[in-house]
């Protein structure tokens, strides 16, 4: 694999400990995990169709009289 073997692991583990230090390689394998993860479950579902519809967040009745959320009282 790329020609790395056990040594050169090592000699990378202990580089990334000493830059990232123990409190965050936790959250580093965490968010590693997690990328990996959505990498891959992301790259295996295939999507049949995309919806294109544009959806209506609430912006008020097509005259705007019926609208009273955007009055301001005052």
């Amino acid at each position: 694999m790329f020609g790395i073997g056990i040594p050169e692991l090592v000699i990378i583990l202990v580089i990334i400990l000493i830059v990232f230090g123990t409190g965050k390689l936790p959250e580093i394998g965490g968010a590693l995990g997690k990328g990996i993860r959505n990498f891959r479950k992301a790259s295996h579902e295939k999507p049949e169709e995309i919806d294109v519809t544009p959806e209506n967040n609430g912006g008020g009745s097509v005259d705007g009289d019926h609208d009273s959320s955007s009055k301001s009282a005052g």
